[in-house]
């Protein structure tokens, strides 16, 4: 068995769009390995949505190779999708039928058993919600039935495109608690979202693209460099301190009137050592890495919510290359 549930090499994929030639992705190499969350990530724009389109088959590329679970594309793609799940749009369910009774008509359409639907709602914690009709679920709940339909062929690989998009506080946390939980069941889940910080809680590893090119890829504790210790100190001469530190082998850098330090392995060796010089800290604050400070550094962009302006122009222009790709598909 492959260690990669997903494997791209060189995979280019290009839009004509009123003569003009847009490269979506571009000699793209990716590698998601076997087990856990791996995140994917990319400013707007960046290719995620035609590289998630190109894995499920909706989509074909003008160069380059995929490999999902093993199977390659384009010759096996109706066998790989059979393991592979994705969110299905809200407009797949009957607002008039509960959540269960979506559920039971899906799985009969698939040839799955009956029992297979009461496995998948305690699987995303419906509950007794599944019981009521669909127009009255609020958004979250609408993403959590998405989930279980997804999850009802029991697939490999579970991909997930922004899930939490829209959401309030509470579903979003609903989601964030929901993906763990699927991987822990043996589920790979390849997830797409903006929401950084739920990324770096969930995911064990990521690839970020920008302009269709793999531009970072890895560990996720590997790319932050959790190992490298950076502390937010404040002292009341923070001259005399910075020469101090400095003196002493640590990079100092100033923030106001503060000092960042990095090179030591315990914030309590920058308290003896300006003590013993006579100054006294103040404040002393561990800086943690993010991933969002990471992919800033990567791409020169900050994530983007697809609710803002920006994205939005984003979206609308993903949409016309799709409608683009869909006709020359046709």
């Amino acid at each position: 068995m492959s260690d990669l549930v997903v494997e791209t090499r060189g995979l280019r994929k290009v839009y004509r769009d009123a003569g003009r030639k847009v490269v979506a992705v571009d000699s793209l190499d990716l590698a998601v390995e076997r087990g856990g969350v791996h995140g994917f990530l990319g400013p707007n724009g960046s290719g995620k949505t035609t590289t998630i389109r190109l894995l499920l088959g909706l989509a074909s590329p003008d160069e380059g190779s995929i490999t999902v679970l093993g199977q390659s594309y384009p010759e096996q793609v109706p066998a790989a999708l059979t393991r592979v799940g994705a969110l299905l749009e809200r407009g797949l369910f009957s607002p008039g039928l509960s959540g269960r009774r979506n559920l039971d008509l899906l799985a009969r359409a698939a040839g799955l058993p009956k029992s297979r639907v009461g496995e998948v709602i305690e699987q995303v914690d419906l509950g007794e919600v599944a019981k009521r009709r669909y127009r009255g679920y609020s958004l979250g709940v609408r993403r959590r039935l998405s989930l279980a339909a997804a999850l009802l062929k029991k697939p490999e690989l579970l991909i997930l495109d922004e899930p939490s998009n829209g959401l309030d506080p509470a579903g979003i946390r609903d989601v964030r608690d929901t993906i763990p939980r699927l991987a822990e069941s043996g589920v790979n889940v390849l997830l797409s979202s903006h929401i950084l910080a739920e990324v770096q809680e969930v995911c064990g590893s990521v690839s970020i693209i920008d302009a269709g090119r793999l531009v970072g890829s890895g560990k996720v504790a590997d790319l932050l460099g959790e190992s490298t210790a950076r502390t937010r100190v404040g002292v009341a001469e923070p001259d005399r301190a910075d020469s101090v530190l400095s003196g002493a082998g640590y990079q100092v850098q100033r923030e106001g009137d503060f000092l960042v330090v990095e090179g030591h392995e315990h914030p309590e060796m920058i308290t003896r050592l300006l003590a013993d010089s006579g100054l006294y800290v103040s404040e002393l604050h561990a800086i943690r890495p993010t991933l969002e400070s990471y992919f800033l550094k990567l791409t020169g962009h900050r994530p983007t919510s697809p609710e803002d302006p920006q994205a939005r122009a984003a979206d609308q222009t993903a949409e016309h290359l799709r409608d683009l790709e869909d006709g020359a598909d046709s």
